[in-house]
């Protein structure tokens, strides 16, 4: 064999040996063939998992938002009657605001629903608000606290306007102050884990359910609901916001922020007599309730305390008193956006302590304005659920039990008494007959 020839077979084994490994660097220096082996089947085995992991990683977690996107558009109103007018209506409204084709559509920024919460959205008939409860129960039955006299003779009256229906001149305005000194110097999770401790109490006027536990299941279906189709929730409650905001929490999809209510003043633990103007928060300073009344967020209050707070108006109302008309009507009013009110009715007297007196006239009221009702009795397939039961009210049970007991209590009265003069004479004839 020529050297030639020999010379060309080796240039070509060189070749075929440098094109078997990895990518050549140019460098003349090289890897034993057993090692550049191991390390092409190293790096191809790791191109094959990186890419097997990118497309299974891929579908994951498109599959993951195609889920939660039809979780929301699936979600539908539960708790209400087959073929309820109000779901109809609603179910109708959201689709046609929503559709980016309709000339209703509402964009996502501008889809606000406010909510009253007492009798709205939370019981109000256990036998009264929840924050008039806690008050008589903070100033007459608290052993941890020491109200002053005239804080308990209003709390003593409202408890018996309560019974009576027959409710204190001016209830409103001095259960909103005596309340805010009730609660002075409370820290605000102070007055939270108070609320929570209530909402353990049994609701009177009901079995099987706590006052934490009173909400109408279809009206949080229906906050639900809405929060599924992207509208922002609010609570606009004449109830005070903390307290609101403990009652609300883990039960509905409306975050602190949205919570407008009642509101007193906050004061640092050392600030003392001096103005918030001049004093400076200190380090070892606490945030507490000062309890001076800043608003009581009922009729116009509600309205003017949503310009200031949300700063739009709202394209959706949700109330059932006199105390909510007048956000209605400014949410009715809305000139730029399809919008509606509701107004829920007091009007099931078997399921709740219901008084059809005043569910006509707001009946009646929503006619003649336009707005959409939501009866209780009707649109309602239950209400806190088909174990809890009416039953009487403490103050009328007691009321009972005296009734019946005052026959008894006058016959043994009269078998007590002392015998008259004309029984003694009776006697004395008998006697002289015999």
């Amino acid at each position: 064999m020529s050297k030639k020839f020999l010379g060309v077979i080796l240039a070509c084994a060189m070749f075929a040996t440098a094109g078997c490994g990895a990518k050549s660097t140019g460098k003349t220096e090289s890897k034993p063939a057993d090692n550049a082996a191991a390390e092409s089947t190293v790096t191809t085995e790791s191109v094959k998992e990186e890419a097997a992991a990118t497309e299974s990683a891929a579908p994951a977690d498109e599959s993951g938002a195609d889920a939660s996107k039809a979780e929301e558009e699936k979600y539908e109103l539960e708790y209400w009657t087959e073929g309820s007018p109000v779901v109809a209506s609603i179910e109708a409204y959201v689709a046609d605001v929503t559709d980016e084709k309709s000339e209703h559509f509402i964009p996502v920024e501008d889809r606000i629903a406010v909510f009253d919460l007492d009798g709205t959205i939370i019981g109000e008939l256990y036998p009264s608000y929840f924050e008039y409860m806690m008050f008589i129960h903070r100033a007459l039955y608290d052993d941890t606290y020491e109200a002053p006299e005239d804080m308990k003779e209003f709390a003593k009256a409202l408890e018996e306007g309560i019974a009576t229906g027959q409710m204190p001149e001016g209830n409103e305005l001095k259960h909103a102050t005596y309340a805010g000194q009730a609660y002075s110097g409370m820290t605000i999770d102070e007055l939270k884990e108070y609320t929570r401790e209530f909402m353990k109490s049994e609701a009177d006027g009901f079995t099987n359910l706590t006052r934490g536990e009173g909400f109408y299941k279809p009206m949080v279906s229906m906050v639900k609901y809405l929060d599924a189709n992207d509208f922002q929730c609010y609570i606009v409650s004449g109830s005070d916001r903390t307290v609101v905001r403990a009652l609300i929490e883990n039960k509905l999809p409306i975050p602190e922020n949205r919570v407008i209510g009642m509101s007193y003043s906050m004061v640092a633990t050392g600030e003392g007599d001096e103005d918030g103007l001049e004093y400076q928060y200190k380090e070892d300073d606490a945030v507490v309730l000062g309890g001076d009344l800043l608003i009581k967020t009922i009729k116009m209050n509600k309205v003017s305390e949503i310009e200031l707070e949300i700063g739009k108006v709202p394209v959706l109302s949700f109330g059932n008193s006199s105390g909510d008309l007048s956000m209605d009507q400014y949410v009715f009013n809305n000139d730029k956006y399809e919008s509606k009110v509701y107004m829920v009715l007091c009007d099931d007297l078997e399921r709740e302590h219901g008084n059809m007196e005043k569910a006509d006239s707001m009946k009646a009221t929503c006619e003649e304005h336009g707005y959409e009702t939501i009866s209780m009795r009707d649109d309602f397939a239950t209400i806190y659920g088909d174990d809890v039961k009416i039953q009487p009210y403490s103050f009328e049970a007691a009321t009972e039990s005296a009734a019946e007991a005052a026959p008894a209590a006058e016959a043994e009265a009269a078998a007590e008494e002392p015998a008259t003069e004309e029984s003694a004479a009776a006697e004395e004839v008998l006697d002289a007959a015999a």
